[in-house]
């Protein structure tokens, strides 16, 4: 009896093509779960943030929508772990924002300075 063993070039394929299929199902597994991840809004109305304190977890976005009818809003954050800045955002635009880090943060308008937004990240 006559045993047909598979060529090393046929191995080497094999374990490419299951490398490649692994790769593939990790990076549709971390766009479904980006793509399902909860935005919370905050609006910039009245030289106010609302709501005025949150809580979200790391990865979550946090949408500012500029609900101002005729004021400029310019929404910022800095400190050691994470940084972001909107610039000035017009009447009725949108800015999409990523919190990476944990922590508590103090969010800022660079053009209305008494408004603040606390952000708890878990």
């Amino acid at each position: 009896m006559k045993i047909n063993h598979a060529q090393p070039s046929t191995w080497r394929a094999l374990h490419l093509a299951g490398a490649a299929a692994t790769v593939l199902t990790l990076f549709a597994g971390i766009a479904w779960a980006a793509l399902n991840a909860p935005v919370y809004q905050v609006t910039q109305k009245g030289r106010t943030f609302r709501p005025g304190e949150i809580t979200i977890k790391r990865g979550d976005t946090v949408e500012f929508i500029n609900d101002d009818g005729d004021l400029l809003h310019h929404a910022y954050l800095t400190s050691d772990k994470f940084s972001f800045d909107t610039g000035d955002q017009e009447p009725n635009s949108k800015n999409d924002v990523v919190f990476t880090a944990s922590g508590t943060f103090n969010v800022l308008c660079g053009i209305h300075p008494k408004m603040k937004l606390v952000v708890h990240v878990d």
